[in-house]
């Protein structure tokens, strides 16, 4: 399917009028509200068939990132970091933190891969920061079993969402704490796994620890 433009309609330039009748400015007056009302109807068209929302852009984020994160310390919040940009518009993404351009109600979801090296449950608890302040009721929290056997982590996908009011230039950041935080290549514990593209024993895609999004739901 082709991309459809629209394009916002503007009122008319209509010519002066003459005194008396004239031809040329009757055909000039009728061809000015012919391109008016054309661009109308192609506006209209374009948002009232039944494929309309296709014709509009909203501000969101898309992002994730491709390495293993780890916790600070035990009980610590951590910036959940992104380092690949999958689609942004209306936002920019800096030093782990997106910074909306537009006001408006906004749907964050967010999908972690923890592991879990430890041989004992552990928990992992993630929530939301704006403007550096705490999200009311942003929290969840989640279980990741202990490890499969040594050298073998357990795996959860940490899934949440919230639905809140964005101002524009608000900064909004993931964070995350976990009760025994595992260390690259050292302690045992809790941390968010990354996989590259696997070729073998079947072919699939990478396993990035981290995938978000923010999109747009409605004006304030």
């Amino acid at each position: 399917m082709a991309n459809i433009i629209i394009r916002a309609t503007k009122a008319p330039n209509l010519p002066i009028p003459t005194i008396n009748y004239s031809q040329t400015y009757t055909e000039s007056f009728s061809n000015a509200l012919r391109i008016y009302f054309n661009t109308l109807d192609a506006f209209t068209t374009n948002l009232s068939n039944i494929d309309g929302g296709s014709s509009l852009s909203f501000p969101h984020i898309a992002a994730s990132d491709t390495t293993d994160q780890y916790a600070t310390a035990n009980d610590t919040a951590t910036l959940v970091a992104w380092n690949t940009g999958e689609s942004i518009l209306g936002f920019t993404l800096a030093a782990g933190a997106a910074t909306a351009n537009y006001a408006g109600v906004y749907k964050i979801t967010f999908s972690l891969q923890f592991a879990n090296t430890a041989n004992a449950v552990h928990d992992a608890s993630v929530w939301l920061r704006v403007n550096n302040v705490d999200v009311a009721r942003s929290t969840t929290n989640f279980s990741i079993p202990a490890r499969k056997s040594a050298g073998v982590p357990s795996y959860v996908c940490g899934y949440s969402e919230a639905v809140f009011t964005v101002n524009a230039g608000d900064s909004i950041k993931l964070y995350w704490a976990t009760d025994l935080a595992a260390t690259s290549g050292g302690a045992v514990g809790v941390y968010m796994y990354a996989d590259p593209v696997q070729v073998t024993p079947y072919a699939r895609p990478a396993i990035p620890s981290a995938i978000g999004s923010i999109t747009f739901v409605s004006r304030t």
